[in-house]
C-alpha cells in the first residue's frame, strides 16, 4: 500500500507502484481542481487535513477494501497546499487480477474517502472565498 497526504501527486509514481505482473487490470481516479462551483468561476482551491487522523482513516479504508476485494496493490494520495484549476488533488488506485475488482474498489475508495476522511478545501472565486465541508 501507498498512502500519503502530499504536497503534489506524481502520476507517474502512483502508476509505476500499481505495477504487478499479478495485475490484469490498473484502475486509476484522479480528482482535478475544476474551473467552477456553486455557480461561479474557481480560481484556485487550498487543501487542510489533519494529517495524523487523515492517514489513520485512509488507512482503515485501505483494509476495509483489501478485506472485500482480491486487490495486489492499492494507492491513496491526497493533496494539501494551494492548487490551480486542473492540477490533481486526489488519487485513488488499485491493481487487482481482474478489472471489475479494481474498478469497485477504486470507487469505494474515493467516495469513503471524500465521507470520512478529515480534509477540508477552501473555494476562491473571483470575489470571494469559501470554506467547504469535509465530508458533505
Amino acid at each position: 500500500m501507498l498512502i500519503k497526504i502530499v504536497e503534489d501527486i506524481d502520476l507517474q509514481e502512483a502508476y509505476q507502484f500499481l505495477l504487478s505482473p499479478k495485475a490484469g487490470g490498473i484502475d486509476l481516479f484522479v480528482g482535478t481542481v475544476r474551473d467552477h462551483a456553486q455557480g461561479k468561476e474557481v480560481v484556485k482551491l487550498v487543501f487542510e487535513a489533519y494529517a495524523p487522523m487523515a492517514l489513520k482513516e485512509m488507512e482503515k479504508l485501505a483494509a476495509a477494501a483489501q478485506q472485500q476485494w482480491p486487490i495486489e496493490k492499492l494507492v491513496m494520495l491526497h493533496a494539501v497546499g494551494e492548487k490551480l484549476v486542473g492540477e490533481p488533488v486526489v488519487l485513488i488506485g488499485v491493481a487487482s487480477a481482474h478489472r471489475d475488482a479494481a474498478f469497485t474498489a477504486c470507487r469505494f475508495l474515493i467516495d469513503e474517502l471524500k465521507k470520512t476522511v478529515p480534509i477540508w478545501k477552501k473555494e476562491f472565486y473571483q470575489d470571494n472565498s469559501v470554506w467547504v465541508n469535509a465530508h458533505p
